[in-house]
């Protein structure tokens, strides 16, 4: 598939799409740790400042460790299927202890505490740079209306809402 091509007035994105400071770095949407390689040819990519770049890091892989562990039931490297996130564990000790002391068993289940903030935080970033390659639009103000969470969490009249078919 070939990347789609950026005909918006480049005015529009000057500099980093988060901060506006000069752009020095290429940020990948989505993230490339979220990936297994071979990467796409046509990986969207953003204009950003190292700093900001370099900000999401720890987030983003909290966020592919711990939905991968959530997958898996463990924190285990070895029964991690993904390499990446399997290197990701087994190369930071303290992620790896963190997300395995927001682990609960029961005899049904295994569940995992979630540090929203962080989840938050990547789910904003995410749509930052869609937004910035997909429409061209800079997004840099905290968003009016947020929520990111688990599904079972939303009260039944808002998860009919998100249900319902949309046209």
């Amino acid at each position: 598939m070939d990347q789609k091509r950026d005909y918006a007035d480049s005015r529009l994105l000057d500099g980093c799409i988060y901060c506006g400071a000069p752009a020095e770095t290429r940020e990948h949407v989505p993230s490339r740790c979220m990936l297994d390689r071979p990467y796409p040819e046509n990986l969207p990519v953003v204009g950003s400042c190292a700093k900001c770049n370099r900000g999401f890091s720890a987030d983003e892989q909290y966020l592919v460790c711990l939905v991968e562990s959530a997958r898996v039931g463990s924190t285990d490297p070895n029964q991690i299927k993904r390499p990446t996130v399997a290197h990701i564990l087994r190369n930071t000790p303290a992620l790896r202890a963190r997300i395995e002391n927001a682990k609960t068993e029961t005899d049904d289940a295994v569940q995992f505490a979630v540090e929203r903030h962080r989840v938050a935080n990547v789910m904003l970033k995410l749509a930052r740079g869609h937004a910035a390659f997909e429409l061209s639009q800079p997004c840099r103000s905290d968003p009016v209306n947020f929520w990111c969470g688990q599904l079972t969490d939303l009260p039944a009249e808002a998860r009919d809402a998100f249900d319902a078919a949309h046209v």
